[in-house]
């Protein structure tokens, strides 16, 4: 068994990382590092024979740990990534794992050199609605990849990290930008608008819609806002041979924030409800394609497995770094208003 940490317990540590730590195959949850006092009552309740830690420092003197989770806000992530990769610990940097490129291939870099495994949390990669759209793709429902259009639209201000350093696309766009990345593989160029809202912590971007020219051939549209009362999801993906769209309401979030856990029913956790299923377009008609299982815990069974067998991480720091560097360059076409070669 991988014995991980979970170096936070906000909302990431909380909902979208001890429950699936706890669920994957291979992994036991063995710490969680927390500070404030409501923070750790919350956490003692959710998880009460799991041990609390003040620290990384901590965690790391009492041993408990082979791979730690660092899910803490952005700005604290690279010293706390340092720490444990120099204390031989693997880890799991939540996105953004750096705050751009040059900085991603440092963790990187210091990872390498101290044979420690580090991967980047894209768990959007296993969305129920995003592994029914690559099922459709891969056999070959709509042929060839033409373009996919990608909407993330959540009608949650108070989530927004105010600030030049903050901002939506860092947020919403390492999300959309690796899943694009994982279906149609590399970016060759980028062309970005950016949304900016005045805020007392400076001017922060909110809503982005970026246009990615992958290396294949295909391209891809992304958009997200979180300050215009929308709350909603669409992917669309036109083909050679037909088209597929799905909304759905991200049915593994929903669940976890409404109390419930993967490892309450493993078999039937995060699939879909018919009312969200797809459809397909093509010449023979059109039809309702069934979700595929949401599991975002396969990412950790995945880590698990790579720690074991001297394999890559499902999402290697490399990769986190090339999500990153397109961020770099839709930061640079908006300010520039030109398209960004990579």
């Amino acid at each position: 068994m991988l014995r991980i940490g979970c170096v936070g317990y906000g909302t990431g540590g909380q909902h979208f990382h001890t429950p699936f730590i706890s669920a994957a195959d291979g992994c036991e949850l063995a710490g969680i590092v927390a500070r404030a006092e409501g923070t750790i009552a919350k956490a003692r309740t959710d998880w009460p024979d799991t041990p609390i830690f003040p620290s990384l420092t901590a965690m790391i003197e009492a041993r408990v740990c082979d791979a730690v989770t660092i899910t803490t806000p952005p700005q604290t992530r690279r010293e706390l990534v340092l720490e444990a990769i120099a204390a031989g610990l693997h880890v799991i940097a939540d996105k953004p794992f750096a705050p751009n490129y040059a900085g991603a291939m440092e963790l990187d870099a210091a990872a390498k050199a101290k044979r420690v495994t580090l991967g980047v949390y894209q768990n959007r990669r296993f969305d129920a609605d995003l592994q029914t759209l690559k099922k459709v793709i891969d056999d070959g429902k709509v042929g060839k990849v033409w373009r996919i259009e990608s909407r993330m639209d959540q009608d949650s201000p108070h989530t927004v990290e105010r600030g030049p350093a903050g901002g939506l696309l860092r947020d919403l766009g390492s999300h959309v930008v690796d899943q694009m990345v994982y279906l149609l593989g590399p970016v060759a160029t980028v062309d970005a608008q950016l949304d900016i809202a005045e805020f007392p912590e400076g001017p922060t971007d909110v809503s982005f819609n970026l246009t990615l020219r992958h290396q294949n051939g295909a391209h891809s549209h992304l958009s997200a806002s979180k300050l215009n009362f929308i709350d909603d999801r669409e992917l669309r993906v036109i083909g050679e041979k037909g088209s597929y769209v799905s909304k759905t309401i991200d049915i593994q979030a929903q669940d976890i924030f409404a109390g419930k856990r993967p490892t309450d029913d493993l078999v039937s956790w995060g699939y879909e409800p018919e009312a969200n299923w797809g459809t397909l377009r093509n010449a023979e008609g059109k039809v309702r394609i069934p979700s595929e299982q949401g599991r975002y815990h396969d990412y950790y069974s995945a880590f698990a497995a790579c720690v074991r067998d001297g394999t890559p991480p499902p999402v290697t720091a490399e990769t986190g770094a090339r999500t990153l560097a397109i961020l770099d360059a839709a930061r640079q076409s908006a300010a520039e208003g030109r398209s960004i070669l990579l």
